[in-house]
């Protein structure tokens, strides 16, 4: 929707650079293009390279936060009951960020657990890798994806892990990623 929108932030914003992963601080007036618009984070490309925001930045981009028509809801257990089913739907809400594939059909999520707490509540488990072992977005990619598992009612708690056994090769990308990708 926002992709290869120009603009000028209209005050300093947090971004993670990409692909180090590091945190710095973009200044107003900075210009620059979206390249990307999934998944609730934006890529953004300025004279300073690749960089990742925030939906809560959206205002320094010009932007306006999407509507909640628009907008993926996060889901919803009924009765606080949590299925495998919605923790997979919410990791499909993930993306690298220099990749229009989520996280899922990109293969990079080898497993997911839900175990139910003695005293009420469910805590989710998913060991995930990443495209390139060196790749400095991989927490923020993890971090993403426990908030996303988080927002599930009657998810309290999530504990992303990255692995890199077996180590990731393109053969692990679903048929929907591929054909996205121009592979098919």
């Amino acid at each position: 929707m926002h992709e290869n929108t120009e603009f000028t932030l209209s005050r300093e914003c947090e971004a993670i650079q990409i692909p180090s992963g590091q945190k710095l601080t973009l200044e107003a007036g900075t210009q620059g293009v979206i390249t990307q618009a999934l998944g609730g984070s934006y890529t953004i490309a300025t004279p300073q390279g690749l960089a990742r925001i925030n939906e809560k930045d959206l205002d320094a981009l010009g932007l306006e936060k999407p509507s909640a028509k628009t907008e993926p809801k996060a889901a919803v257990a009924s009765n606080g009951a949590v299925s495998e089913e919605d923790v997979w739907n919410q990791l499909r809400q993930c993306f690298d960020p220099e990749i229009p594939v989520n996280i899922v059909d990109l293969g990079l999520v080898y497993d997911c657990r839900l175990i139910k707490k003695n005293e009420g509540g469910t805590k989710v488990e998913v060991k995930m890798t990443l495209t390139a072992p060196g790749c400095g977005m991989g927490p923020a990619i993890a971090h993403d994806a426990q908030s996303k598992i988080l927002s599930i009612d009657g998810v309290d708690e999530a504990d992303v892990q990255l692995v890199w056994d077996p180590p990731w090769s393109q053969n692990m990308i679903s048929e929907a990623g591929r054909m996205k990708l121009g592979m098919i």
